[in-house]
């Protein structure tokens, strides 16, 4: 399976720590969190996701602790360093966690307050930012680019189907676009983060409703260039990416990391039990996105997740980036999504093998192959830097 494997029996574990790795998790942190779970790993929905939250909730409260030493001493780069670690490890319990369990949501909001202390702390110069939508908000965190006069491009990047804006932040992109001079906008689009579980916004197939709003508070901003603002998703974000951009015709440039062209069939998969699940609790979580009664009702709503007869209308650059052997979605699709962009002057598609790495699911087993690449094309289509 190519990824970094603790729990041989449970791919839905051993996922979230991948990720959690990819976040900046640390690995001896990590070991001692999981190895008190090796019985509950056998038993991954309720029961052992509870004890998951309750070890790595634990291990989150130890370094917020240690993180309350540093800042008594004035060290507040340690201090950051050990609260966004905290953040990371609070995040993969929650995210585990059933929808409407007992004490979710003051998890959630736990996590949050940690990783917003760490990031005033580091020094990084993001910021969270709220954009009105529908009556409500849409959240995100802008990290603007380092050393650039005038106004500046932007790399808006979105969830997939149970990822958050925080989570993706700590995974590196925002960063390393920003040494690129391309600035951020990591945003929690309707059905994840903040828009699904304290604005009660759930996903929706036409993401373009979302991603023009989100253009426009972009482009109305002065150290923004509104010629120069892409789009990035991953996993379920390699739908709704290049749906918006289809739609949207002002987004400069498009990234899918991670081919999502036909979701409708791999939900049919799914209930076949073909390919692996994200999480726990997989169909409750999925109407819970999408603000559905129940399976039916959601794969109704799943009728209108692919790219068919869409992709022609892109004509901006545009990278598709797939895992050779991706366990969620088929690598067939990324071959789908690359052959429909006809109008496209600049379409890639980078299929990460054995000798790359980065062969899993939006690359968890190693994301920098598909970082570097990523950052590389949206630097060279946005006017950002290389070298």
């Amino acid at each position: 399976m190519r990824v970094f494997r603790y729990f041989p029996t449970n791919y839905v574990w051993d996922l979230s720590i991948n990720l959690s790795i990819e976040m900046g998790g640390r690995l001896g942190e990590i070991e001692a969190m999981c190895a008190p779970l090796k019985e509950a790993a056998l038993t991954p929905e309720d029961g052992g996701t509870l004890a998951f939250r309750k070890v790595w909730s634990e291990g989150a409260d130890n370094l917020i602790d240690l993180a309350q030493d540093d800042l008594a001493r004035g060290r507040s780069l340690s201090a950051s360093n050990k609260l966004m670690r905290a953040a990371n490890y609070l995040i993969t319990a929650e995210r585990l966690q059933a929808h409407g369990s007992e004490g979710r949501m003051a998890l959630y909001r736990k996590h949050l307050a940690t990783f917003y202390q760490a990031l005033g702390l580091g020094g990084s110069g993001g910021y969270r930012v709220t954009i009105p939508y529908e009556g409500k908000h849409l959240s995100g965190i802008f990290l603007p680019a380092e050393n650039v006069t005038g106004p500046q491009p932007v790399l808006v990047q979105v969830n997939g189907f149970d990822s958050t804006k925080e989570m993706r932040f700590m995974a590196q992109l925002p960063g390393m676009l920003a040494k690129r001079g391309i600035a951020s906008l990591v945003l929690d689009q309707p059905g994840t983060g903040e828009a699904l579980r304290l604005q009660e916004l759930t996903a929706r197939h036409d993401s373009e409703h979302w991603a023009t709003p989100v253009y426009e508070w972009l482009a109305a901003r002065p150290d923004v260039d509104a010629a120069r603002i892409g789009m990035e998703g991953v996993s379920l974000g390699g739908y709704y990416a290049p749906r918006a951009v289809a739609f949207e015709p002002r987004y400069a440039c498009g990234v899918s990391w991670g081919a999502n062209h036909d979701w409708r069939d791999v939900q049919k998969r799914r209930l076949e039990r073909e390919g692996e699940f994200p999480v726990p609790h997989y169909w409750s979580h999925a109407a819970w996105v999408f603000g559905a009664k129940d399976t039916d009702d959601f794969m109704q709503k799943a009728e209108g997740m692919h790219l068919d007869g869409v992709l022609d209308r892109i004509r901006v650059p545009y990278l598709v980036t797939h895992g050779k052997h991706d366990s969620q979605i088929p690598l067939k699709w990324a071959y789908r999504t690359y052959e429909q962009l006809v109008n496209s002057p600049r379409r890639e598609l980078v299929i990460f093998d054995e000798r790359t790495g980065g062969v899993q699911h939006s690359s968890i087993d190693n994301s920098g192959p598909a970082l570097d690449c990523i950052c590389d094309f949206v630097a060279e289509s946005l006017g950002g830097r290389i070298a």
